[in-house]
């Protein structure tokens, strides 16, 4: 009996083979894909296939100091000069620069020096001193950067230890740590930003070899036999080294403490509510995410990426909260760092400085020019936040 195979058969078996063996290629396909996500250390989610499952982040190694130290640095540069007419503008009226005292108590100071500056010194005249800010703020937002999520992995290990004082711990600890490494760059950009004589531009190395050889002038003595002699050795032998590229340390470390520790306490403090469940749609990146490992919690490299606005946000407030707690210690560290500029060379101590600016000026004069501070603070703190936790992202950690 001779047996036929209708079309309608034929065609169904060939379809059925055709699925089965399609199947066999993409359950092949996916096993090989997930055996080179696990010799990676990667592994798709299977609650959600959006988000991708890894080990936790090993902050000691060098790979992640040098990728975090990259993303620190570049947000550093970024931020600086953006403000870099503002921060010209600023030194100019904390220290009481002369030609631009009269700007410093008006509305529109603000723009009327920068119009000064422009009309005698140029588009460059805004950004005098910026190539040593460069110079200096990329390792100094390196080393913050780095310290801050080193120390905060010793002071913070778990979730459980993580309170607001431990963040700001971590983050004066951060910013001392900067500080120490970077101040004398810092010393001979303000000197670069403070200068305004017209023929006569001081280079990085003349700034140098100015503060080096700088001394305090002779105090005065009881003993007018004693301080002839004094001010004799005192011209034979000038006081040198590299104690002079330390002036104002003391206050910049005083404060340190407060603007470093509390713009990262209000940065993250803020970053936690706007990731928060009932608004995270609004103002986080969807599958930008990382799942954790079943039993672990949630790292802060696991977590969702703000939106641009929302990183901008939290940036901007940590900007006006730090800058706010640590300006009056900022004003008298300016006013140390151009004591050899001005007045007779005496280096002050930082309770001299401060009386010496309550007599001028009265309580007001710890917060002149805190205006423009604002202005240049809120865009920089943000676009700094901002840069590094993108840079974070884009380089993998």
């Amino acid at each position: 009996m001779m047996m036929t195979h209708s079309p309608l058969a034929t065609s169904t078996a060939k379809d059925s083979s055709s699925t089965a063996t399609d199947r066999s290629h993409d359950l092949l396909t996916s096993t090989r894909g997930t055996l080179s996500d696990l010799g990676t250390g990667k592994q798709k989610s299977m609650t959600n296939p959006g988000t991708v499952t890894v080990k936790p982040v090993d902050k000691r190694s060098w790979d992640y100091l040098i990728r975090s130290g990259l993303a620190g640095g570049l947000a550093g540069c970024a931020a600086k000069t953006i403000v870099g007419p503002l921060d010209r503008v600023k030194i100019l009226f904390q220290t009481s620069n002369p030609q631009f005292a009269k700007y410093s108590n008006s509305w529109f100071g603000v723009a009327s020096a920068m119009k000064t500056i422009n009309n005698t010194e140029g588009v460059r005249g805004l950004f005098r001193g910026h190539s040593a800010t460069l110079l200096r703020i990329f390792p100094y937002a390196a080393i913050k950067f780095i310290a801050y999520e080193q120390i905060r992995a010793v002071i913070i290990p778990s979730k459980k230890h993580e309170t607001p004082f431990r963040r700001l711990i971590s983050g004066s600890l951060a910013g001392i740590t900067s500080v120490f490494f970077t101040y004398p760059l810092e010393l001979i950009r303000v000197r670069l930003a403070f200068e305004t004589k017209q023929g006569s531009r001081s280079s990085l190395r003349n700034i140098f070899n100015q503060i080096y050889n700088e001394r305090s002038s002779v105090t005065a003595s009881t003993d007018a036999a004693t301080s002839t002699v004094s001010s004799a050795v005192e011209k034979v032998k000038p006081r040198l080294g590299l104690a002079n590229f330390y002036r104002g340390f003391s206050p910049t470390m005083l404060g340190m403490l407060p603007y470093a520790g509390m713009s990262f306490l209000t940065h993250d403090t803020v970053g936690d509510w706007l990731r928060h469940s009932s608004i995270e749609k609004f103002t986080t990146i969807p599958n930008s995410g990382k799942d954790t490992p079943h039993g672990q919690e949630q790292s802060r490299s696991h977590r969702p990426q703000l939106t641009a606005s929302a990183e901008l946000f939290s940036g901007a407030v940590a900007g006006l909260i730090s800058q706010t707690c640590s300006y009056p210690l900022e004003v008298i560290r300016r006013r140390m760092q151009v004591g050899g500029v001005v007045g007779d060379g005496h280096v002050l101590s930082i309770r001299e400085t401060a009386q010496k600016i309550f007599l001028e000026r009265g309580f007001k004069g710890f917060f002149v020019g805190l205006t423009i501070g604002y202005m240049k603070v809120i865009p920089m703190v943000a676009t700094s936040f901002f840069v590094y936790e993108r840079g974070k992202w884009w380089l993998g950690i």
